[in-house]
């Protein structure tokens, strides 16, 4: 790596090179360079394009005009997968003559530039189009811009059609425009800090229907070509934009005097009515829990297929994915009412009103997340939103990330999507409203609401309400929650004086304190319960990083909870003596101290845990304790542990049944191999026979596989089992499955979600990557021919399995990826790992050992040299410059 260094390079220098680059390589090699590939919708791409390195941070850009109202007149051409159109956007300068106009426009063909004023000249760049007037438009006068255009968009619109395998009578298309997506369709203004009007003119096919925002002002055919004009009246953002059209079928609705529509594609239809049951409801509730009518025309849901997200709360009309639809099979394993609630959330939050930058996203999100948690209590009691915060909780204890919530120093807005805005976000408004009570802090939301309509917001604009309504300071709350990152872990130690009738609790916080993480200030709720059933509530002001805290009680307590009412998001440490473990398992009154109570249980291998954990599965009343305590038995992992899973798979919720059968799948035992064989053959629930299947994959024996090829064979809503049994089958890596794999596949390509086809594909080539020349060649050609397939999902897919086939023939179909010139494509960077994964080149850990060889071997140089240099030195050899030299270099390798 560094034989090309300059000979002339003094020696103290080329060691600086390699310490200091090996220390950059090796520390982030030894951290995970791969931290983003587990975000929430971070995912591949983001990874793959290097994002995460800080480039400085990031700031909302300057308005210098105000733009009054967007005008798009557009046409989808589904055959070529384009889209012609005509763009017109009205603007008003904010504070000083417009000599120049920018829009935000990516692979835009334009045609034509016209505008109120004379133009003096345009250009097409590679990012916008700028438009240089002849005079100067003043602040006080309005103008506008008319862009005409065609694009063929590789972000932000999307076809699905019969052309590119989609099923038969449901070809539609969708625009997804957050973060900034809009611009690779059309010409404007493409950041959240403007809001304007807008208007959507479509035209399709006779027969399709074409949606957007607000309401529809017009429809006519003519010529077998429909168009529907629609206008969004209220001010709301760039990416909010939506535009979706095709063949759909229609579920309608009421609200008081509010247009409800549900829109599917033909093939989905049936099950439409499963996953808007709740709608009404859901906002019924918001109007009461935040004081604001809906605030839009009407409200739409369009399920679309292969959708980039779970949902996107575009105003007035929300874009979901047909993935929220189920069968009734699924029982209440499934429910769309969750993305439901945060998608009608963002009505209020992040349409009404709206982040200004993406550094205060999660006022757009942790609003969404949380009032999903508020309505589950509405909906479900109290417990369910516990139950569903702990799950968010797990979320976020669970990483080693500390950055903030509101941080710039994001490369890519999509790095903002993580747990810091969603789960984070709704816990930090948990945490207000525990404090606060439940009527003050709705007054504030009320109030927030009320001053910012039709605004964009920053975090500082929820804090004023807060501290003006409540009268308390905030600042050290949204420092150590929002502007600082971490979180709190408690380790907690308690001990009972009988004689001075005194309880003695001690927290020490643990997390690593510095740079962007805050020794915390928190109130700590602390419950006591005695055994009269006497309920005694105190709170430690934990201020410091470790401090006792004593409480005198009138008898000693028989339990000792720590945040009872789940108020502070933190890790607890807190291992109870036995005795208050177990009152604090059978306590009817308290659901999160019995489920905490059956994780610490979970990996005992005494018998007398188990038999304490099986009789929470058996009988407790919340479904969310029978879920832990049966993975609580999982980790304990013994054979009764085991005994008693298998006798309690029969449980009568199916999402417990779910879990005991999937706790059940995590034991290598013939025991837990014959009980998977059985559910897969009597359990009717997809979902849990999925779980069933996918845990066979590790089990040798004919059993086994037949219960496999069973399911294989096996017809579900969309094909699920048979993708579980397409897992079990690479799991099983046998080359005889090849076959029966194949024919599946052949047989009905169709059936299966984009993703899952993919992952056989794979499956496929790491079957036969070891096979004879004849049947890789077999195999090879069936997954090449998908690599240029019209699905844009499944091409990336495919080109990865050719590299799991391990087949070097295959670089040739790959090198028609990497030779294409676009760096930036998925097929590129999926064929570029293809290649070099079947090139055998080293991988980053290999590089790293070299590295670490290499500078050893230096190192070692070094120290030679510099006792040949000290030998010249005590031999009168050299001058005194040689010397200063050596002496250098000698510190140099000693540091």
């Amino acid at each position: 790596m560094y034989s090309h260094l300059p000979s002339f390079l003094p020696i103290r220098l080329v060691a600086a090179f390699v310490v200091f680059g090996l220390v950059g390589l090796l520390g982030a090699a030894e951290c995970g360079w791969e931290w983003c590939a587990c975000k929430r919708d971070l995912g591949r791409e983001l990874l793959e394009n290097g994002s995460g390195s800080n480039t400085g941070p990031k700031y909302a850009p300057d308005r210098e005009i105000d733009v009054l109202h967007l005008k798009l007149d557009i046409t989808p051409d589904f055959k070529r997968r384009s889209v012609s159109g005509v763009s017109t956007l009205s603007f008003s300068p904010i504070a000083k003559p417009v000599n120049q106009l920018r829009l935000n426009a990516i692979d835009l063909a334009v045609t034509e530039v016209e505008s109120s004023v004379e133009i003096e000249d345009w250009e097409v760049g590679k990012e916008a189009i700028t438009i240089t007037f002849k005079n100067a438009i003043a602040p006080t006068d309005e103008g506008w811009v008319r862009v005409t255009y065609s694009a063929e968009p590789k972000n932000g619109w999307y076809y699905r059609t019969e052309a590119m395998g989609y099923p038969e009578g449901d070809d539609h298309f969708f625009t997804q425009g957050e973060p900034e997506r809009h611009q690779h369709w059309f010409p404007g203004y493409d950041y959240p800090n403007e809001r304007f009007t807008s208007e959507v003119i479509c035209h399709v096919p006779k027969g399709m229907v074409a949606l957007s925002n607000g309401a529809l002002v017009g429809e006519s055919t003519e010529d077998g070509v429909s168009t529907f004009h629609w206008k969004q009246e209220k001010e709301h953002v760039n990416y909010l934009i939506s535009v979706v059209g095709g063949y759909f079928e229609k579920l309608t609705d009421q609200y008081g005097d509010l247009d409800l529509a549900f829109y599917t594609p033909p093939s989905e239809f049936a099950e439409a009515p499963n996953s808007f049951r709740d709608t009404t409801r859901i906002l019924k509730f918001f109007e009461k829990e935040t004081g604001h009518s809906y605030p839009w025309a009407k409200y739409d849901n369009v399920c679309v297929t292969d959708f980039i997200a779970g949902g996107m709360e575009n105003t007035s009309i929300t874009t979901l994915t047909t993935g929220t639809l189920f069968s009734e099979a699924s029982e209440n394993i499934r429910s769309s009412h969750r993305l439901d609630a945060h998608e009608a959330a963002h009505q209020w939050f992040g349409d009404l009103v709206t982040c200004k930058d993406w550094s205060h996203l999660w006022l757009n999100e942790g609003f969404a997340t949380y009032y999903t948690h508020l309505y589950e209590e509405e909906k479900s009691g109290r417990d369910s939103m516990n139950y569903n915060l702990y799950r968010d909780a797990e979320r976020v204890l669970g990483t080693s990330d500390t950055k903030p919530i509101v941080w710039r120093g994001y490369k890519d807005p999509m790095e903002q999507f993580d747990y810091r805005a969603y789960p984070k976000g709704g816990w930090v408004l948990h945490m207000l409203r525990s404090q606060l009570g439940a009527d003050l802090y709705r007054d504030c939301i009320r109030e927030y609401l009320e001053r910012n309509q039709f605004k964009t917001v920053v975090t500082a604009d929820l804090v004023s309400v807060f501290e003006e309504l409540s009268g308390q300071s905030w600042d050290r709350h949204f420092d150590q929650w929002v502007f600082h990152g971490g979180t709190p872990k408690l380790k907690v130690s308690y001990t009972w004086d009988q004689k001075r009738k005194q309880a003695k609790v001690g927290l020490e916080q643990t997390q690593k304190v510095g740079g962007d993480v805050m020794l915390f200030h928190l109130d700590v709720p602390i419950r006591f319960v005695d055994e009269a059933g006497g309920v005694h509530e105190v709170k430690a002001n934990l201020q410091k990083t470790a401090e006792d805290f004593f409480f005198e009680l009138p008898v000693k307590p028989k339990i000792v909870r720590i945040d009872p009412d789940y108020t502070i998001l933190a890790t607890v440490d807190f291992k109870p003596a036995n005795p208050l473990l177990y009152a604090q398992l059978e306590n009817p009154d308290d659901m999160m101290g019995r489920l905490f109570a059956a994780k610490l249980l979970g990996g005992r291998k005494d018998k007398a845990s188990a038999e304490k954990l099986a009789a929470r599965l058996k009988e407790d009343p919340f479904y969310g304790v029978r879920i832990e305590s049966a993975k609580a038995l999982a980790k304990t992992h013994t054979p009764e542990a085991l005994d008693h899973l298998i006798a309690l798979r029969d449980q009568e919720d199916a999402r417990v049944r779910q879990e005991v059968v999937r706790s059940i799948g995590k034991f290598y035992d013939q025991k837990a191999r014959q009980s998977l064989s059985e559910s897969v053959k009597n359990e009717q629930n997809p979902d849990i026979v999925t779980e069933a299947v996918a845990a066979l994959g590790k089990f040798p024996g004919e059993e086994a596989r037949e219960s496999i090829l069973h399911a294989l064979g096996r017809d579900s809503y969309r094909q699920a089992v048979a993708a579980s049994a397409v897992k079990a089958i690479r799991a099983q890596a046998d080359p005889e499955l090849l076959t029966p794999l194949t024919e599946r596949l052949e047989g009905d390509q169709g059936g299966f979600l984009t993703r899952d086809f993919g992952a056989a594909l794979d499956a496929m080539a790491y079957l036969a990557r070891d096979e004879e020349e004849a049947v890789r060649s077999e195999v090879r050609n069936f997954i090449a021919g998908y690599v240029n397939s019209p699905k844009d999902r499944l091409r990336p897919m495919a080109i990865r399995a050719l590299g799991t086939l391990e087949d070097p023939r295959a670089i040739a179909v790959l090198k028609t990826f990497t030779e294409a010139g676009d760096t930036e494509s998925p097929e590129y960077k999926a064929a570029d790992g293809a290649i070099r994964s079947l090139s055998g080149e080293k991988k980053q850990a290999d590089e790293v050992k070299d590295l670490r060889k290499k500078f050893l071997e230096l190192q070692s140089n070094l120290r030679k040299l510099e006792g040949k240099v000290e030998t010249m030195g005590k031999q009168g050899v050299g001058n005194a410059e040689s010397k200063e030299s050596s002496k250098e270099s000698s510190d140099e390798a000693e540091d």
